[in-house]
């Protein structure tokens, strides 16, 4: 059987079951997601987006991009309270990147990147923080045979771990570290930590990976139901001891770790706080969750309108209740879970709280 939350628990579950359901019909725009090309440098085991060094989508113009947040968002929303996020591919691949930050800046707004370090110098990082970059995030899969398996480049390790040690000596610069963990790094879980430590890292943002994109093809990538429950008893212990902030990323309702190994409960952001315009001009909720679920294009739409009347399948989960959601009495707290786990037909690929047995 599956443990359920505790009462002080369920009580917590149910305030902010009820502060989401506020936050849904709010739907207040707080971080756009730019997927700006997919192209990449590496080619990785788990790629949802099935990204390449050459692309058959061509990279978004830059332009166009300015367009929407010009015409679309800015009218719309006070850019302080907006974070912009560059994300791909490997945003790194684009020459003209800070001349976007720059210009993004010059609007008002805030504005982070998503990289796996294999391109960041320390001229290039100079460039960027020149160009307003703020914040952050940098893939890191393990010590350097399993980072290598997943990520398929001899240097992606060094490089990531070179990346790692640019960002964290830049002062105001706001960053965290992306493990998605396979089953070799979960009894070494501990150890790695203690390299993260040991080279000043204090954010670390622990995921596992989903049958998505290349993944769906790949089960060695998926850690068992066994080693899931180890990497939350680590990720609950770590951040008792408190030496390093780290979390589990929003993948799913935990029931019983939950408010444990997050800082908050369990809420699926996509399309309520969290848009993303891809790089083929798709109005998304978030970057990883599959094309089926697009709501419209900025080539044809207006991304505001958009943003504004056709997020129903985001804000209004009541058809997933279905399958083994239907009689399911935790469906209230996960709303049927995050829509990236969601394939074509609308079938939950595999139910985090249901792992937890």
């Amino acid at each position: 059987m599956t443990r359920r939350p505790g009462l002080r628990k369920t009580i917590g579950l149910r305030f902010f079951a009820d502060l989401y359901r506020g936050l849904v019909e709010e739907h207040k725009l707080r971080t756009l997601f730019w997927e700006c090309t997919l192209r990449c440098n590496l080619s990785c085991r788990h790629c949802g987006s099935d990204c390449r060094v050459e692309p058959d989508t061509p990279d978004m113009p830059l332009a166009d991009f300015l367009r929407v947040l010009d015409e679309e968002v800015t009218p719309h929303v006070d850019p302080r309270d907006v974070l912009v996020i560059f994300s791909g591919g490997e945003v790194l691949v684009r020459p003209d990147l800070e001349e976007a930050g720059r210009e993004v800046t010059r609007r008002g707004y805030a504005w982070g990147m998503v990289t796996n370090g294999m391109a960041l110098t320390d001229e290039r990082l100079d460039s960027l923080l020149a160009a307003g970059l703020r914040s952050v995030s940098v893939s890191f899969d393990g010590f350097a045979d399993t980072h290598t398996y997943v990520r398929r480049h001899p240097q992606s390790y060094e490089r990531a771990l070179e990346a790692i040690r640019r960002i964290i000596r830049r002062p105001g610069l706001t960053y965290d570290i992306i493990t998605c963990v396979t089953s070799p790094l979960v009894p070494r879980l501990e150890e790695f930590k203690e390299l993260l430590i040991a080279e000043g890292v204090t954010h670390w943002r622990i995921a596992t990976i989903f049958p998505s994109g290349r993944a769906k093809e790949d089960r060695s990538l998926q850690v068992t139901d066994e080693e899931f429950r180890r990497v939350l008893e680590f990720i609950r212990r770590t951040r008792k001891e408190g030496r390093i902030d780290l979390s589990y990323a929003c993948e799913g309702f935990l029931g019983r770790y939950e408010a444990e190994v997050r800082d908050e409960f369990y809420q699926c952001a996509a399309g309520v706080s969290v848009a993303s315009i891809r790089v083929d001009g798709s109005i998304s909720g978030c970057t990883s969750i599959r094309a089926n679920y697009h709501q419209g294009n900025i080539y044809r739409d207006r991304f505001w309108e958009v943003w504004q009347n056709r997020f129903e399948p985001f804000r209004d989960r009541e058809w997933m209740r279905r399958e083994q959601c239907a009689d399911c009495d935790m469906f209230r707290y996960c709303q049927g879970g995050g829509m990236h786990l969601r394939d074509d037909e609308g079938r939950l690929a595999f139910c985090h709280y249901e792992r937890l047995k």
